[in-house]
């Protein structure tokens, strides 16, 4: 059974674990391109788009595929749009690893923002120590409120992008544990955390750290994100796909595009 699986989360490198030993799949990880170094994985890797859901349908009609996992990112909306399309248009079985948002707490200080202009628009005219912990794609909305000072975490430098200009990068990648993130908002002296609402036990350390600490945190909410069959984790995705194997329409190579 050919599967593939749309990648990049934590998720997505604990199902390719699980299916990369087993000869009853004959799986491909696809990764969009925004990390310059992934971690490698043990199964058949390709990086960078499809060419929207007309391309993601042309790729699995020509590589004959049978099932299509979605473990992209709570925030990749865009690519599971194109995946629930091409899906469809070729009646080829989707599942969409659905992970739980954070949810706060009676001692959390949250504000839930829309976008990372809203975030940028919410810290206010006071300067502010900010931790901005959203990855890199959005850090150009900060430009516009120049007189706050920045500490981003990102796992790459960021594109060519305007930047505030007084901005301080940490590169590293999750996932991170409270007393390390306790240090660093001490260290730096952060007045208030911006994060996307990425859930997970990956990052959710900076969240306790923020509670304990007392600092507010800006919540960018999420998008809509379109899904196929909802399941939770690596393990449900491979008894759907146990599944798909008894109940296994003909390859989509049969199928018109």
């Amino acid at each position: 059974m050919r599967v593939l699986i749309l990648g990049g989360t934590t998720e997505a490198s604990d199902l390719t674990r699980l299916l990369a030993d087993d000869p009853r799949f004959e799986t491909t990880l696809s990764l969009a391109g925004r990390t310059a170094k992934p971690k490698a994985q043990p199964v058949q890797t390709r990086v960078g788009g499809f060419g929207g859901a007309d391309g993601l349908a042309t790729w699995l009609q020509r590589e004959k595929i049978d099932a299509v996992v979605d473990a992209t990112h709570p925030y990749a909306d865009q690519i599971s749009s194109n995946a629930v399309a091409a899906c469809t248009r070729l009646a080829v079985p989707l599942a969409s690893i659905l992970r739980p948002a954070w949810q706060p707490r009676p001692d959390d200080n949250w504000l839930s923002v829309a976008s990372a202009e809203a975030a940028a628009d919410a810290l206010g005219p006071e300067p502010r120590r900010v931790f901005l912990s959203m990855g890199r794609q959005e850090l150009g909305a900060f430009a516009t409120r120049p007189h706050h000072h920045y500490i981003a975490r990102t796992i790459d430098p960021p594109d060519d992008v305007a930047l505030p200009p007084n901005i301080q990068f940490l590169f590293s990648r999750g996932p991170f544990d409270i007393t390390a993130e306790t240090e660093l908002l001490e260290r730096e002296t952060i007045d208030v955390l911006v994060s996307k609402n990425s859930g997970g036990a990956a990052t959710y350390a900076k969240i306790d750290a923020t509670r304990a600490l007392g600092i507010p945190v800006v919540m960018i909410a999420r998008p809509h994100k379109p899904s196929g069959y909802a399941v939770q984790n690596a393990e449900a995705v491979v008894a759907w796909l146990e599944q798909q194997r008894v109940h296994r329409a003909p390859s989509c190579s049969a199928r018109g595009v």
